[in-house]
């Protein structure tokens, strides 16, 4: 739509994994080498991590563009396999044929003769697994024995794990420390730096055929600071203010489109800052607003007296300002609550919290996501802030940072009003919206009961039934009364693009996957909630 007045000849910020518009920062650059070296002579593991966004897809696609012709490669998406379903789905991506109902055994042998014969050939073979956080401990096991077939030289299979962070802490357990030996390469990519946001924009401006500057320094720190540096949030920021941009016949693109870009697509309310305000004065301010903070507005730990609630909001504040304070100095609340997130770095406690609010159970040997699949439940994670939280209204695991930028992990059982009920470990602690927005990284993940039956996706094409329950269910969510529709019009297309944008979906009029998920978690009914209202926000 606005390709021509920008002077592009493609959409220059599509979430979809497109190696053409691989951005190489000295990380991706990092990471690339390391999977390239990993996959060297000697052979084994190779292990890929970082946050939701970062670019992991992206860059195992520009690494199989980079492999010699000389291989065979399977890719793995859906890791929530059993050992037999996994080794059936690797014959599968290689065409290897194996009879019906096989046995372990079986698979295991046909494809120990076809890596043994692909040898000889002089090719080799690569696995790549998406999403690798999923895989069973017992899968991963399956695997490393599989890659016992060797030469003296050379493992006969290569294999690429790519995950969220916590597939690091999979591979820290007991039994899996065999695998964890054979890595030969691993790195984990962090978002992208202030500098580096102003170039991936330019960059991939300059692949869709415009190479003069269209986003200002002001939009870019803006972009930056909404994005947290996240390439695909940055993507969807950048899209929706040049759509902005379009309609308002303007360039270049200037911090204001992108700060009602991000209300528009992350669902937060942002207020314009006066950037050009005195440095005293701003101090001035500043100080006071961080004195009636104090004063009135302390965050609810303990029940203690107001003088200690006080000395732990400002020591609190000396932390995270680098000061150091001595532990002697302390106060009870400000004592409880670095216990509490000592005792919460680890990501298990908060999913064995929030499946015991479903009234589930953590089953040993299994991820939490696969005890959630056990029990009937699925795991949804997404990016977002402190209104997409409320907004979904589900208890969520949170991934949260201390003043240190060390990672701790808590589960939010409930709300009222502008505080957040949150569980770290066995404490819980009423915190405010504040301090909880200065601590939450953006990532966060629900379960919820998935409808028994669920179309692919619908569309155009799809049946009149399927049209008019998407209709009924965007109603439903914007307190509309439904229309009567037996095809897919314009109005249903802009609403669905509309949902689509609020959520950080790509605006394609398409309810898929990611979009009937979306939908179905307003609509389901069951299990526990914030708030019992979903009318309040």
């Amino acid at each position: 739509m606005y390709k021509a007045f920008f002077g592009l000849s493609d959409n220059p910020f599509s979430i979809a994994p497109n190696p053409h518009y691989l951005f190489l920062s000295d990380r991706h650059r990092e990471a690339l080498a390391h999977l390239t070296y990993g996959l060297g002579e000697t052979g084994g593991f190779v292990l890929l991590t970082g946050e939701v966004g970062t670019g992991k897809t992206t860059v195992s696609r520009c690494l199989l563009n980079q492999l010699p012709e000389n291989t065979d490669t399977a890719f793995i998406l859906n890791p929530s396999l059993t050992e037999l379903e996994l080794l059936a789905t690797l014959c599968d991506e290689l065409s290897i044929e194996y009879e019906k109902d096989p046995s372990l055994k079986q698979l295991t042998d046909r494809l120990s003769h076809f890596l043994l014969a692909n040898h000889e050939k002089g090719r080799n073979t690569v696995l790549i697994i998406d999403e690798a956080q999923h895989l069973r401990a017992e899968v991963l096991e399956q695997l490393r024995l599989l890659t016992n077939l060797e030469t003296d030289t050379k493992k006969l299979l290569q294999v690429i794990l790519i995950g969220q962070p916590e597939l690091q802490q999979l591979l820290r357990r007991q039994e899996l420390r065999q695998l964890a030996q054979r890595i030969t390469a691993r790195y984990h990519l962090l978002p992208l730096t202030l500098e580096e946001v102003g170039l991936y924009v330019q960059h991939r401006l300059q692949v869709a055929g415009r190479h003069e500057p269209l986003f200002n320094s002001r939009s870019i720190k803006a972009l930056h600071k909404y994005s947290g540096g996240i390439p695909r949030l940055i993507n969807l920021l950048c899209e929706r203010a040049l759509m902005a941009g379009y309609a308002q016949s303007k360039v270049p693109i200037d911090h204001k489109m992108v700060a009602s870009a991000s209300a528009e697509v992350l669902g937060e309310d942002i207020k314009e800052t006066n950037y050009l305000l005195p440095l005293g004065v701003a101090t001035a301010i500043g100080l006071t607003c961080v004195l009636g903070y104090l004063i009135f507005n302390q965050v609810s730990f303990t029940p203690e007296k107001r003088v200690e609630d006080l000395q732990a909001s400002q020591t609190a504040q000396q932390q995270e300002a680098g000061q150091k304070t001595s532990p002697a100095k302390l106060s009870s609340s400000q004592r409880v609550l670095n216990g509490a997130i000592d005792s919460s770095r680890s990501i298990d406690s908060a999913y064995a919290s929030i499946l015991g609010l479903w009234g589930k159970v953590p089953y040993i040997g299994l991820t939490a996501c696969q005890s959630a699949e056990q029990q009937g439940l699925s795991c949804f994670q997404q990016q977002g802030n402190w209104n997409s939280l409320i907004r979904l209204n589900f208890p969520a695991v949170v991934y949260l940072v201390d003043a240190q930028q060390r990672a701790f992990y808590g589960t939010v059982v409930s709300r009222q009003g502008e505080q957040l009920l949150l569980q770290l470990n066995e404490q819980q602690l009423w915190v405010e919206r504040d301090w909880f927005t200065r601590h939450f990284s953006g990532t966060f993940e629900i379960l919820w009961q998935a409808p028994s039956t669920q179309p692919r996706e619908i569309g155009q094409g799809s049946n009149p039934v399927q049209i008019q329950w998407l209709e009924n269910s965007l109603a439903h969510i914007d307190n509309a009364v439904p229309r009567l529709v037996n095809r897919f019009d314009s109005q249903l297309e802009e609403q669905l693009k509309r949902f689509q944008r609020e959520h950080g979906l790509r605006a394609d009029a398409i309810a898929g996957s990611q979009t009937l998920v979306q939908l179905n978690l307003y609509l389901s009914a069951q299990g526990p909630r914030l708030v019992e209202s979903k009318g309040q926000y």
